[in-house]
């Protein structure tokens, strides 16, 4: 099936396109189109096969309901805000229920994370995920610190205590 489908995917882009903008989101309860556009869209097999969601209508009855959408579009942007802002905050509630931000004095060892950019690829994956020892030079704010080598230079940058660890001697 997908074999008779390569390289061909700026044909079927257009029906992918369609079927996202008239398909409703979770975070929005709204389709992208419909908050575009202000109604609903009436894909093309709904004008050969009438569906029980638009039947057959005359030209008035469809310059009312349009009309009424039109009418109706600053409250459903402001319901679609909502759903919206609720979205996000049940998303960062979900994100920090599992943040556990350890709190760091001036002059406290500790190892920093390494990451994906800063590791040796030849290491392979037994490699130390920590490194250092590094000193707590001073706190750059909410959750941050600056790091100073044990001989005393600052480093760069800032680094969140979630890339921090206590190293005990």
């Amino acid at each position: 099936m997908l074999d008779k489908k390569k390289g061909r995917w700026a044909e079927e882009l257009p029906f992918v396109l369609q079927t996202y903008m008239t398909t409703s989101k979770a975070t929005t309860g709204q389709t992208p189109y419909s908050l575009v556009f202000g109604t609903e869209a009436v894909i093309p097999t709904e004008l050969v096969i009438p569906t029980t969601r638009y039947p057959l209508q005359d030209q008035e009855n469809n310059d009312r309901i349009l009309a009424h959408n039109l009418d109706t579009i600053d409250e459903l942007m402001d319901l679609t805000r909502i759903r919206i802002v609720a979205h996000q905050q049940r998303i960062a509630k979900a994100h920090n229920k599992n943040i556990k931000v350890e709190r760091f004095q001036v002059g406290d060892l500790v190892l920093r994370k390494k990451f994906q950019n800063t590791k040796d690829p030849s290491t392979g994956k037994l490699a130390p995920k920590w490194e250092g020892s590094y000193l707590i030079d001073s706190k750059a704010g909410k959750g941050a610190y600056w790091l100073a080598t044990l001989e005393g230079n600052v480093l760069p940058r800032s680094r969140n205590a979630i890339q921090l660890k206590v190293y005990f001697m």
